[in-house]
């Protein structure tokens, strides 16, 4: 058993607790965190990014998904702590684990500011027939990590107006505006994407997303941003002050939340606010429970936004191109795994203007891996290339133009007629997309069977959501907008200036994966008697496997669209390519014959 399990219990016993449950959570639901947050795997020694540790006195179990069920199983190994592969047969989600495992008046213990307050009302729903006893103070990791790391101090900077389109007094005065609207007296955020969208600063504190650990509260006349005040830089503290926004020390907005007039209405986010914060809030004052008035205007991108986009993706493509290029010219001629054309492409991007870093963590699965859906190579999981099959590439970076993220599935070799076909009836998927003209107020689950439907004709399905909005230069995964016909709640009804991603694909369980990902921008087509019609502009900039394409299956409309989007990606990227590379997108992006299709 390991020591800290052994030690965590101590700490349990001493504050009678019965249970303890450790999220992958910061305090802010960001989706990646920092050292000082890894509390799970200080505890577990499971280091993947997802996952869920619960103790109790007699037994502990990690709940993770597939992508980490072999490296988690490793890792456990001896641990005294059970795997619980979430999803499979027989295993239960950790609510209803808690709700079988706990007895009558038992104590669940967790840290508060690790859990938002939608899950914590959850668990109080599920345990309330069994007068469960909630313990949201407590740190006890904390009490038994003696050299926990220092909590992330990344500089913040400014993003200029020249990149994000619009002040921050600007966004400011929107956000009373709603305020008074609603008649609530002061707004607290604790997303932190929300917060530098907000206050157009951007950081470091977080992995593959460029924020800064804080809260803001905002009222009629001024706010007050909660952070590590080392970390702003003196001009950027002065333009601060100048829209009348103060610094206090990052904790000290607990103490803040306690202090402030009972008379005040505070506006909180239930999804985005952690537990610790809306327990202390909601005991003294009036709260207004409703997404944060910066979500949608954050998702609904402004003109200067949208053409710096154009200009990351321009960046991105010339990257992605150049790696494709690369890929086919050497495999099988030099040793390559998962994790080392990773780090190539990686490389590519980097010298491309104003690279800022990855927006996620790549996933590069060979042959079998491709299948599954979310997996990101280790160094027990690498595997070499070879020159056959695909090789699913699902990766982005962050530009200080903006935010990528693009998934092609690579020819390495001879492929099958059948993976021909699937792949087909992907790129159809995704053009029957890509082309759709709709009228405004339609939302993203009605336009999700588009993508679905060459798919379903065949039996066939993919088990995820065919595309999710994207922050600009901020969270790659972004709502409210997204592709889902289950939605899942994040379901908006799509606007001019939406960026959501276009990503059908197709997995067959230990043989391969296909996934085919633009990034798209919401835009307005025309207006009649019927309503304002809307579509969608492709911003990625990167061709499709030709090799994987079979022309008797597309349509003469879809080889027209086809053709369309590699003429553009040719006339795009050719300026920026070698001569050697352009010969080579001139023939991967050579036009389709347009004929009738077999069944049409």
């Amino acid at each position: 058993m390991r020591e800290q399990l052994a030690a965590l219990r101590r700490r349990m016993t001493e504050e009678h607790v019965d249970a303890y449950l450790i999220p992958s959570d910061d305090f802010h639901g960001s989706e990646y965190v920092g050292d000082y947050f890894k509390c799970r795997s200080y505890v577990s020694g499971f280091t993947g990014s997802a996952g869920t540790l619960i103790v109790l006195q007699d037994w502990a179990g990690l709940w993770t998904d597939g992508r980490y069920f072999l490296q988690a199983a490793q890792q456990l190994d001896g641990s005294g702590i059970t795997l619980c592969k979430m999803g499979e047969k027989d295993v239960p989600t950790e609510e209803a684990f808690l709700e079988s495992a706990l007895q009558e008046g038992q104590c669940l213990g967790f840290d508060g500011r690790t859990i938002t307050a939608r899950r914590f009302h959850a668990l109080e729903k599920k345990l309330a027939h069994k007068n469960i006893h909630f313990r949201t103070e407590l740190d006890l990791v904390g009490d038994i990590w003696p050299d926990r790391p220092a909590l992330p101090a990344a500089p913040a900077w400014a993003l200029e107006l020249r990149y994000c389109g619009k002040s921050r007094a600007d966004k400011l005065s929107a956000v009373r505006s709603a305020l008074a609207e609603q008649g609530a007296d002061l707004l607290l955020l604790s997303s932190l994407d929300d917060i530098a969208w907000l206050l157009n600063i951007r950081g470091g504190d977080v992995a593959c997303c460029p924020v800064t650990l804080a809260y803001l509260a905002v009222d009629a006349a001024q706010a007050k941003l909660f952070v590590n005040t080392a970390v702003i830089p003196e001009t950027l503290r002065q333009a601060l002050a100048e829209d009348c926004v103060t610094l206090s020390p990052y904790f000290s907005v607990y103490t803040w939340a306690a202090e402030i007039p009972e008379t005040l209405s505070v506006w909180l986010d239930e999804e985005k606010t952690n537990c610790a914060l809306w327990n202390t809030l909601s005991a003294r004052h009036r709260i207004l429970s409703a997404p944060n008035p910066t979500y949608l205007p954050k998702a609904i991108k402004n003109p200067t936004e949208v053409a710096n986009e154009r200009t990351a993706h321009l960046y991105d493509g010339i990257a992605m191109t150049k790696f494709m290029f690369w890929l086919k010219s050497e495999i099988g001629k030099t040793a390559m795994t998962e994790r080392s054309v990773s780090a190539y492409l990686e490389a590519l991007r980097a010298q491309q203007p104003h690279y800022l870093g990855s927006s996620f963590d790549p996933i590069l699965a060979y042959g079998h891996h491709g299948a599954i859906v979310h997996y990101s190579a280790t160094e027990e999981s690498d595997i070499p290339l070879e020159a056959e099959g695909f090789l699913l590439c699902d990766t982005g970076g962050h530009y200080l133009e903006g935010t990528t993220d693009i998934t092609r599935t690579f020819v390495l070799g001879p492929i099958s007629p059948e993976m021909r076909r699937h792949y087909t009836l992907v790129l159809r998927s995704h053009l029957a997309l890509l082309n759709a003209q709709f009228l405004h107020g339609c939302r993203g689950s009605a336009l999700d069977m588009l993508a679905r439907q060459p798919l379903w004709q065949e039996g066939l399905d993919f088990n995820h959501g065919t595309g999710h909005g994207v922050g600009y230069l901020l969270s790659v995964h972004e709502g409210p907008n997204s592709f889902r016909f289950r939605s899942a709640g994040q379901d908006a009804v799509l606007e001019p200036g939406m960026i959501i991603s276009d990503e059908p694909g197709l997995y067959l369980e230990s043989r391969y994966g296909i996934r085919l990902e633009n990034l798209i921008v919401c835009e307005e087509r025309f207006e009649n008697e019927y309503g304002r019609y809307l579509g969608f502009a492709p911003l990625t900039l990167v061709p499709f496997e030709r090799e994987a394409i079979d022309p008797a299956m597309l349509s003469p409309r879809e080889t027209e669209q086809l053709n369309r989007y590699h003429a553009a990606v040719r006339e795009a990227l050719s300026p920026h390519l070698t001569t050697e590379e352009q010969h080579w997108l001139e023939h991967a992006t050579a036009p389709f014959p347009v004929h009738q299709a077999p069944d049409a």
